[in-house]
């Protein structure tokens, strides 16, 4: 009996010791300075960025830096990349380009009055009328600028380089030129050899490549 009742205060006293720990809490204490400890310091990004500029200008790198920039400009301006993919024309060929659009959300205008439903089909042309042709040429082809500026004026047309200096024969030939940028025109229209000439012809728009002669500009 006595050996029963020691193992029953034996587990009491084993129980009691787990309740009296379960709740025991873990409070933060503050164990001083262990180290030396030294502040979080972030440079002023827009102070480095005037000082390095300082620094720069004193050195005469900056000015060195926006005259090489000024030039490379230049030159793209005047010698833009010409455009890739884009030959001689070697067969005449023509085709019919259908400049209408499908609108992809409703237009409305600034009283939110519906102008064009989304999924309508719009051809430009049933608006406006292009006036002047559209002339693509290699501009360092001299029989194709001889050709295009001989057969075309600027009231006529507008002359495009897909490549070449259009800044270069504006002075020599005294007149404008235009140039097909990253070859969006010429994309859209789908050429691929010049000359190449785009008119209007009723409610599209007619593209023909043309092969030239040799030693005829007109």
């Amino acid at each position: 009996m006595r050996v029963l009742i020691s193992g029953g205060l034996a587990i009491a006293a084993t129980v009691g010791g787990l309740i009296v720990v379960g709740p025991m809490r873990s409070e933060a204490k503050d164990y001083g300075q262990a180290a030396q400890a030294f502040p979080v310091i972030e440079p002023d990004l827009l102070s480095t960025i005037e000082n390095r500029l300082r620094r720069a200008e004193a050195s005469g790198e900056l000015a060195r830096t926006n005259e090489m920039f000024a030039k490379r400009v230049e030159a793209k301006v005047r010698r833009p990349d010409p455009v890739t993919g884009v030959t001689p024309a070697r067969t005449a060929r023509s085709w019919d380009f259908d400049p209408s659009v499908t609108m992809e959300r409703d237009i409305r205008d600034q009283k939110g009055n519906l102008i064009a439903p989304a999924g309508q089909r719009i051809n430009p042309l049933d608006f406006v009328s292009i006036r002047q042709d559209l002339v693509f040429i290699d501009g360092d082809d001299s029989e194709q600028l001889a050709w295009a500026t001989t057969r075309y004026t600027d009231l006529k047309a507008k002359i495009i380089f897909v490549r070449g200096s259009p800044v270069e024969q504006m002075t020599a030939k005294k007149r404008r030129f235009y140039f097909d940028q990253q070859g969006k025109l010429t994309s859209r229209f789908g050429i691929e050899h010049t000359p190449a000439v785009v008119t209007q012809a009723g409610k599209v728009m007619r593209v023909s490549e043309v092969v030239l002669k040799s030693g005829s500009p007109g």
